[in-house]
């Protein structure tokens, strides 16, 4: 095994004893009630990645080879890199699939996509995915909740196995494969929507939301939505293609304020869907109104 392999394993379990205890540290400041974990040593069947910086292994191609195995292997490179591969990756998930990451630097820049001069506000909600400032609505498919069943069946599966046995490891990874599905559903969903909007707007601004606070609510609903991994992966895409990502405070009051004269409709309930300003007479739509102030308030005039 190379040095460099076993020293990314110690760098690893540095930089977790250094998360741990500058939790603490600000835990006792009253900075954050976040808790982070003391590092553990990992099983074998648990430890599932390695890392080669600058030697120990060569690319040629879609052919992988690590020296230290004397062995090459066959990857499906579905896309290229650019640049100079500074650290390489192999990382063995939960079904037993394996994949190669790189990093590299000096690469290429990406094609900008020619402006639209659209921009849009999207206020998240739980019936309606997005609520688009221009009255766009996007419906999640919850891909969660159309596997729901598969995972409970897999879940009883499961429990009636001997723990650790052979018959326990296969009805894991078949529960493991059920989920890896669902994830990737949702993330290509994702993706794809965030080209789409990319593509058609300029400027996007989202609202900032407290979605731990809001599982403790709704539970299973907020996590199948995952609204929180759709805003990384709409703020990666907006790099990506030269387009702006913007983001309203978390205590920037967007639902109650008239998008048209600013007054602020105390009386509005979560059943209120419709509402006219008692100050403008404007007929509101609740969450297209929202979406307009998020605009606002995340690219101020």
């Amino acid at each position: 095994m190379p040095s460099q392999v076993l020293q990314q394993v110690a760098k690893r379990i540095h930089l977790g004893y250094e998360k741990f205890f500058d939790n603490l540290k600000d835990r006792k400041a009253g900075k954050t009630k976040r808790k982070v974990g003391r590092p553990k040593i990992k099983p074998n069947h648990k430890y599932n990645s390695l890392t080669f910086t600058q030697a120990g292994f060569k690319l040629e191609g879609n052919r992988l080879r690590i020296n230290c195995l004397g062995k090459s292997f066959t990857f499906w490179k579905h896309r290229d890199w650019t640049g100079t591969i500074k650290t390489a990756t192999l990382k063995r998930d939960n079904v037993g699939d394996y994949s190669l990451y790189l990093s590299c630097e000096d690469c290429e820049p990406s094609e900008e996509l020619p402006l639209t001069g659209n921009v849009a506000g999207a206020d998240f909600g739980m019936k309606t995915f997005l609520t688009l400032s221009d009255n766009t609505r996007i419906t999640s498919p919850e891909f969660y909740k159309q596997g729901l069943n598969a995972i409970r069946s897999a879940n009883k599966a499961l429990s009636r196995k001997q723990y650790l046995s052979s018959g326990w490891f296969r009805a894991k990874r078949h529960l493991c494969r059920i989920h890896k599905k669902i994830a990737n559903q949702r993330r290509d969903w994702f993706f794809k929507l965030a080209l789409r909007l990319v593509r058609k707007y300029d400027t996007i601004a989202i609202e900032t939301l407290n979605l731990e606070g809001m599982k403790r609510l709704w539970g299973r609903k907020i996590s199948d939505i995952a609204f929180g991994e759709f805003a990384l992966i709409l703020r990666w895409t907006c790099a990506k293609y030269g387009k702006t990502f913007a983001q309203a405070g978390r205590w920037t009051a967007t639902t109650k304020p008239c998008s048209v004269c600013g007054h602020h409709n105390e009386d509005l309930t979560l059943s209120d869907r419709q509402w006219t300003c008692p100050d403008c007479g404007f007929h509101h739509d609740r969450d297209i109104n929202a979406a307009i102030n998020i605009l606002q308030a995340g690219v101020p005039a």
